[in-house]
């Protein structure tokens, strides 16, 4: 979410809490006849209040001066893909498994465990791409 549409819609939250909280104080305040006991309005709704409001004039009017830019295009995610690993050799594969991998594949390469795929009906390594599909 760009910068600017959050300031403005947290300056617009801001001043609508803002604006509630006068409206509760100063339904409180007009309720009472003795200042002393309109103090608690004042001091718990009003003045509170009142901040809010200065607060989301604020972010609404930085919101205001930020400039808006265009969000960025996305690039696909195999543009920059490297490209699969290339070696010559015999084709390996893990004990068990279905896949048939380059020597040089980032699956098998410095593992003990692999051996030659021989004859074996195995599915081409997404990674590597051992044949054309």
């Amino acid at each position: 979410m760009p910068t600017s549409r959050f300031l403005l819609w947290s300056g617009l939250a801001a001043a609508a809490g803002g604006a509630v909280l006068c409206a509760l104080g100063w339904y409180g305040i007009s309720g009472e006849r003795f200042a002393e006991r309109q103090l608690p309005y004042l001091a718990s709704c009003t003045v509170p209040g009142a901040a809010l409001l200065v607060a989301g004039a604020v972010l609404v009017g930085a919101a205001a001066l930020l400039p808006v830019r265009p969000p960025e295009p996305r690039r696909p995610a195999d543009a920059e893909e490297p490209p699969p690993p290339s070696s010559e050799g015999p084709l390996l594969r893990v004990p068990g498994g279905t896949l048939a991998h380059r020597p040089d594949c980032p699956l098998v390469a410095g593992k003990e465990e692999a051996v030659e795929a021989g004859d074996a009906e195995l599915a081409p390594c997404p990674v590597c791409e051992p044949w054309p599909p």
